[in-house]
C-alpha cells in the first residue's frame, strides 16, 4: 500500500475513534427496566421502526384511555441516559390528558439496536415522525415535538428538516450547541484540556440546535430551571433568542426537568398551551 495511502487511512482512522470517542460522552444508554406502564397506570404498545442505517428501533405507543378521541399526539425525545423505561414518569401522565404519547428509544438505547450518534439519532426521530402519520389512530394533522435534554436539541434538529403537522414544539433542558455544553461540562474537569483539541470532531456550528431554529416556524416553548445544573438555563435563553416564534419559561428554583416531572402549576400551564395548539 503506497505510502501516503497508509497515512490518509490512519488520519481517518484516528477522525473516527476521536468522533466516536467524543460523542460517546453524549450518550448513556442502557437496557435495564427502570419503570413499566402498568406501574404507572398507562398501556404500552411495543413499536417496532428501521432506523435509516437498518437498525431495529424499539418504542412506546401510549394511547389515550379507551373511548376517548384523542387532542392531539407527542412524539417523545428523551434524554442522554438509560431508555425509554427510565424516562416514563415524565410523560405516563399525558394520556389522561386526552394525548397519545411515541417514545423513542434512538439507536443503542434500550432494545433498539446500533450505535448512536448526534446526527443518527436526529435520523432516529424523523423515522419515528414519519411513523406516527401513518397511524388510523393519529391525527397527522395534530401532532407535538416534546425533546428534553439531548431530545430538545434533538427536536430542534428535528423540526428544522420535517415539522408537517406538527402544531407546537416542547423544549425543556436543552442545549444551544454541541461545543458549548461539551465545554460547560467540563470547566472544573482535567477534559477542559482535551475539548478543544477534539471539538472539531463534533457536528459543526451549522448541525447546532440554534443554528436549526432559523427554519423552524412551528411556535416553540422553551422550559428551563433556573437552578439546572447540568444544562444552564442561558442556554435556552440563547435558543429563543434566536427563534422566529417562541416563547421563555424560566422555571424559579428549578432544577434539570423538574419543572413539569410532578402536577403542579408549570404541568397546568404546559397542558394549557398543548390542549390550545391542537384545536
Amino acid at each position: 500500500m503506497p505510502a501516503a495511502w497508509t497515512t490518509a487511512l490512519g488520519a481517518a482512522t484516528t477522525a473516527m475513534f476521536l468522533t466516536g470517542w467524543v460523542e460517546g460522552f453524549f450518550f448513556y444508554p442502557d437496557a435495564r427496566t427502570w419503570s413499566t406502564p402498568a406501574q404507572l397506570g398507562v398501556i404500552a404498545e411495543d413499536v417496532e421502526l428501521r432506523a435509516a442505517d437498518g437498525s431495529r428501533l424499539h418504542a412506546w405507543f401510549l394511547p389515550v384511555p379507551a373511548g376517548t378521541v384523542a387532542r392531539g399526539t407527542v412524539l417523545h425525545l428523551h434524554g442522554n441516559a438509560a431508555n425509554v423505561s427510565n424516562h416514563l414518569p415524565l410523560v405516563a401522565w399525558l394520556p389522561a390528558q386526552g394525548f397519545n404519547v411515541l417514545m423513542l428509544d434512538y439507536r443503542g438505547f434500550g432494545r433498539s439496536e446500533g450505535r448512536p450518534t448526534l446526527s443518527g439519532i436526529v435520523d432516529d426521530a424523523a423515522v419515528a415522525l414519519n411513523y406516527l402519520r401513518t397511524r388510523p389512530d393519529v391525527d397527522a394533522q395534530r401532532l407535538i415535538v416534546y425533546g428534553q435534554s439531548l431530545g430538545g436539541a434533538t427536536a430542534l434538529r428535528l423540526l428544522a428538516r420535517d415539522a408537517a403537522g406538527v402544531r407546537l414544539g416542547v423544549i425543556e433542558a436543552a442545549f444551544s450547541g454541541y461545543r458549548t455544553i461539551a465545554s460547560d461540562a467540563t470547566t472544573a474537569s482535567p477534559l477542559a484540556l482535551i475539548v478543544p483539541l477534539v471539538a472539531g470532531t463534533l457536528p459543526p456550528p451549522a448541525d447546532d440546535p440554534i443554528a436549526a431554529l432559523a427554519k423552524i416556524h412551528v411556535p416553540l416553548i422553551f422550559v428551563h430551571g433556573t437552578r439546572d445544573r447540568v444544562i444552564p438555563a442561558a442556554h435556552s435563553k440563547a435558543l429563543h433568542a434566536a427563534a422566529i416564534d417562541a416563547q421563555l419559561w424560566l422555571v424559579p428554583d428549578g432544577e434539570h426537568l423538574a419543572a413539569v416531572y410532578g402536577p403542579g402549576p408549570w404541568r397546568d400551564r404546559l397542558l394549557q398551551a398543548m390542549i390550545a395548539a391542537v384545536r
